[in-house]
């Protein structure tokens, strides 16, 4: 499929196939598609939580408003974003990209000093806004990754986040869950996935000058 038809092939999954299971190296594509994701300044402040336990799945099911895609899928990814953006983050930051491009201290010095500075002069509910617009965008990649490697996906807002980071204490690891897909194979007997797509005419949603 080019990659049109496999948008159109894609659709939220209602119902998966709890027999299936991906293979590990399309789990593998994923994960380093979610890690390839654009983030502002490059900054990565997101964790991504694979989950292949079907007891903790159906956990999870429960504070997910019982939706049974958490329990049937082949995994579940839990996207989850940094509690701790502060100095020491930014700092590690731009320690990788002197490891990684050898980039002179010198030119690195004046962005870091203006990202700690900015950061510093937010509050934690624009920080929470700002990192889970990048959650946001990780979400979309893999959406059209998923599609493209014929992976059924079912993109997640319905649940109760603290109830996710209780049980997969996350607030230990200083991260906080913003959104959650299961993934696997649609069931046989899913109806949804024979529905045509409902989508205003592009005409009225590109506009070009």
């Amino acid at each position: 499929m080019d990659i049109i038809e496999s948008l159109e092939w894609r659709y939220a999954t209602k119902k998966f196939d709890n027999t299936r299971t991906l293979p590990q190296h399309k789990v593998n594509t994923l994960t380093k598609a979610f890690n390839l994701t654009a983030t502002s300044y490059g900054l990565q402040p997101l964790k991504l939580i694979v989950i292949n336990d079907k007891d903790l799945q159906q956990q999870l099911t429960e504070f997910s408003w019982n939706q049974q895609q958490v329990a049937d899928a082949s995994h579940v990814f839990v996207f989850c974003i940094e509690k701790n953006l502060d100095k020491k983050y930014i700092e590690a930051y731009f320690s990788n990209v002197k490891k990684t491009r050898n980039t002179p201290d010198n030119i690195l010095k004046p962005f870091k000093e203006q990202l700690i500075a900015s950061f510093a002069s937010k509050s934690k509910d624009e920080i929470y806004t700002w990192a889970a617009k990048q959650a946001y965008l990780a979400l979309g990649n893999l959406l059209t990754v998923c599609a493209l490697e014929e992976i059924d996906s079912c993109p997640m807002e319905g649940f109760i986040p603290e109830k996710y980071d209780e049980v997969l204490n996350l607030e230990e690891k200083g991260l906080q869950s913003v959104l959650v897909l299961p993934i696997g194979y649609r069931a046989e007997d899913d109806m949804f996935s024979e529905f045509k797509k409902v989508r205003r005419p592009i005409e009225d949603t590109v506009i070009t000058y």
